[in-house]
């Protein structure tokens, strides 16, 4: 018998060891499948993607000064700015910025998973046009 505790369940898509960009794909597509089934049709085309940080235009088009501070980005028009018969154009995209999370799940001590899910809804809350307010309801309903 070890004196060691158990570890604790890991997130989903985490070995234990440093979080790569597929670890937090993982994790990210865990929590797509958490959202409501009547936002679902809304999301298919959306593409999600992982990247390590923002580059300077985005944080400059953002008035970033510190690539540290920008987690995640919606790309696209949110669905409430279309017109019904609006076609063609680049498919919605979330990125979500690697190092800035892992920075901010170090400091907060939240779980990854949690902090991936936090950032990945609030940034498909853009694609629906949602407020904050929204988002955080959205989230409490995933």
């Amino acid at each position: 018998m070890s004196d060691k505790p158990a570890l604790p369940d890991l997130p989903v898509g985490w070995t234990g060891g440093a979080p790569d960009a597929d670890a937090l794909f993982t994790m990210a597509e865990a929590a797509l499948a958490t959202m409501p089934a009547m936002f679902a049709p809304h999301i298919e085309g959306v593409v999600v993607s992982i990247e390590e940080f923002a580059d300077d235009e985005t944080l400059a088009s953002l008035d970033i000064e510190h690539p540290h501070e920008l987690t995640g980005l919606y790309e696209g028009r949110p669905l409430t700015e279309r017109s019904i018969g609006e076609s063609g154009g680049m498919p919605d995209r979330v990125t979500l910025y690697r190092i800035p999370i892992l920075v901010e799940w170090i400091e907060t001590g939240e779980r990854l998973d949690t902090l991936v899910r936090h950032v990945l809804i609030h940034e498909i809350g853009h694609h629906f046009g949602f407020s904050d307010d929204d988002m955080h309801a959205l989230e409490d309903m995933a």
